[in-house]
């Protein structure tokens, strides 16, 4: 019997459930066009104290994952379940941003509006402008300094203590980290950080003044969505009933 098939002896429904909801967050990235080529990466801890977590696999597009495609790995990049490789990049960021960030689910993207923020003089999203873009007020970092791919330990390290805490990073010239305490939670996040900056850009674009609220008010939005996640969860169930597994 291999590590997978003895994990899901062990922990049989959240094992099987963390599968299932994160190939349904890939698929659901992939279908909102949050997704590059065969590219970028999600992951999820498994919670029973261990450094393994599962992720996407190297080479296949997110709309045909399905959960028997997620790998399991450990803390140093071995693969431990799966039947495909995982690329090298993913393991670096990914394994740090668990490990010393101590978030549970990294969604990590280059998806179009939020990455064209980042290649601006400010780096990211301003979140005293739409009402989307206020839910992550206090909840975002930047990180300006821009290294190539991340294929060392000590770069998915940098970016992981760039985000000084932060729920959501903007990675200058590069694309955003997106981390959550649950999938559905980090993926609702993910599609409305993109919404956010799409807004942003189009506003911009008209090259009209902004009229940006208080940071005052853009906390008390973040707060009082923060007290409501309910609806990231019946967001995350309407995507479940919308994008079944593909079929083999």
């Amino acid at each position: 019997m291999d590590t997978l098939s003895r994990d899901i002896v062990a922990h049989p429904l959240e094992t099987l459930s963390l599968r299932a909801d994160l190939a349904l967050a890939l698929r659901a990235a992939a279908h909102h066009g949050l997704e590059e080529g065969v590219c970028n990466h999600f992951s999820v801890v498994i919670p029973d104290g261990s450094d393994r977590f599962l992720i996407n696999p190297r080479g296949l597009h997110w709309s045909e994952i399905d959960a028997d495609d997620i790998v399991m790995v450990d803390g140093d990049g071995k693969r431990l379940a799966g039947h495909h490789e995982v690329e090298t990049t993913a393991m670096f960021i990914h394994a740090a941003v668990h490990r010393i960030a101590g978030k549970a689910c990294v969604l990590h993207t280059h998806m179009p509006y939020a990455t064209a923020l980042t290649l601006t003089s400010r780096r990211m999203l301003d979140t005293t402008l739409s009402q989307s873009a206020m839910r992550f007020h206090g909840r975002v970092a930047t990180d300006g300094k821009y290294n190539g791919l991340a294929l060392t330990p000590a770069e998915g390290e940098r970016i992981a203590r760039a985000m000084n805490g932060a729920d959501i990073a903007f990675l200058g010239n590069h694309g955003v980290v997106v981390c959550g305490e649950r999938i559905d939670y980090a993926y609702e996040d993910l599609y409305f950080v993109e919404r956010a900056c799409e807004a942003e850009v189009l506003a911009r674009s008209t090259g009209l003044p902004l009229e940006p609220v208080a940071p005052e008010m853009a906390q008390f939005v973040a707060d009082q969505t923060a007290g409501e996640r309910l609806q990231s969860t019946l967001f995350f169930e309407a995507l479940r009933r919308m994008l079944p597994p593909p079929r083999r």
